[in-house]
């Protein structure tokens, strides 16, 4: 059905920016484990982990592996998720090998500080993995295993995941005979993970106001005429008291947090007030909104 006033992007342009996306977004994840990880034998979970293990044990290219592990992946997905997923999981991985071992003799090794390695290259593959994600790729590897394997049994992708993530760091650390390593790998897991989704997720530059108050429509017409944001009632009832009361929900730019909480506690000094963060606002008086 067509929605009247509703633009669409031709599907030919929206499918070059998506694949565009995953182009760049594996760039980076190739640069992030040529310049840190592989050097650093920092083995951070999943096929790009095994593959660094096999890299050092028996000198395969890492790229060139992680793409023929992934294959199997490759062929159940697109029977268990469908010929669409599995083909920009299979164009995703690809190019993410390509670049991993065509980049690889050109790269210097930034730092043989596994700390600074973990923390860098954590960061930069986590930025790289966020810009697939958001462009509606993946790059195969344990992502895929387990939206696979959530098909057959039904458990939380995130919770196999950590599993299968911490089989690989617990492996890395008896073959390289060093716990540091796998202590090093994990602190990548988790920074990779943190990047992930502030690119999914956005900088929190605005905060959400839930105001309770008995005043609450004298707060609601300063925060229409000072600060010129809209408010919007929740119909609430206090559990304890038992009455019908309204919370006002106030979404602000950071600069305006201060100047609300003076005109609240002008008007109202006991007034409850909860701030929350809040990832992303789009609409008027905010950013406009724009698919990916």
């Amino acid at each position: 059905m067509k929605i009247p006033g509703l633009k669409r992007r031709p599907l030919s342009a929206s499918l070059f920016f998506e694949f565009l996306g995953v182009t760049l977004g594996a760039l980076l994840i190739a640069l992030g484990l040529d310049l840190y990880l592989v050097p650093n034998k920092i083995a951070a979970g999943g096929v790009s982990g095994i593959s660094t293990i096999l890299h050092y044990v028996i000198g395969v290219p890492v790229g060139a592996t992680m793409l023929v592990l992934n294959i199997p992946l490759f062929v159940i997905g697109i029977y268990r998720l469908g010929f669409a997923f599995g083909f920009r999981s299979l164009f995703g991985a690809t190019i993410l090998s390509v670049f991993v071992d065509a980049l690889a003799p050109y790269l210097p090794v930034v730092t043989h500080d596994p700390l600074l390695a973990a923390l860098f290259g954590g960061a930069v593959v986590g930025l790289g993995l966020g810009i697939v994600f958001r462009h509606k790729g993946t790059t195969g590897g344990t992502d895929l295993a387990a939206a696979t394997l959530r098909s057959y049994t039904g458990i939380n992708v995130g919770q196999l995941l950590f599993i299968v993530d911490g089989l690989v760091v617990l492996m890395a650390g008896i073959v390289f005979k060093s716990w540091e390593l796998a202590m090093y790998a994990l602190l990548s897991i988790f920074v990779t993970s943190w990047l992930v989704d502030l690119v999914q997720e956005g900088i929190s530059y605005t905060k959400a106001f839930f105001i309770i108050s008995n005043k609450h429509r004298e707060i609601a017409d300063l925060i229409l005429s000072d600060l010129n944001r809209g408010a919007t009632a929740l119909k609430a009832q206090g559990m304890y008291t038992g009455l019908d009361r309204e919370v006002l929900l106030v979404v602000v730019n950071r600069i305006e947090i201060s100047r609300l909480k003076n005109l609240v506690y002008e008007i109202d000094p006991g007034a409850f007030v909860i701030l929350a963060d809040v990832h992303e606002v789009l609409g008027e008086g905010f950013r406009k909104y724009r698919s990916f």
